[in-house]
């Protein structure tokens, strides 16, 4: 299992904007390939001009396939340009994550 962290910067003043484009556009075609991600949040503390999101892959190979047919869906092909042209992003980092070995991952909120 790996986990892919991804944490996105946008300008100042625009990250509700950009969160409403992407709620109207990016959520359905991303969640449709990707599944149901761990997290998904702007941050409160700290850079406040961001957001975050955590996806979960059985592999590698797994995220590849997924992401993928993800970059071939005419939806988010659409939400991209809709996204680029706004121009509200800055900055975008990706992390990848592997558990530890005594971690188990929760299966509902405690």
């Amino acid at each position: 299992m790996i986990y892919d962290l991804r944490t996105y910067v946008c300008r100042p003043g625009t990250i509700k904007k950009h969160m409403k484009l992407y709620e109207d556009n990016g959520w359905a075609p991303q969640s449709r390939h990707l599944g149901y991600p761990v997290v998904y949040g702007a941050v409160e503390t700290g850079n406040v001009n961001s957001y975050v999101h955590i996806w979960v892959y059985e592999s590698a190979a797994d995220r590849a396939e997924k992401r993928k047919a993800l970059a071939a869906d005419p939806d988010w092909q659409k939400f991209l340009k809709l996204s680029a042209e706004a121009g509200n992003l800055v900055s975008q980092t990706n992390t990848i994550l592997t558990p530890a070995s005594f971690f188990t991952p929760p299966t509902s909120p405690s």
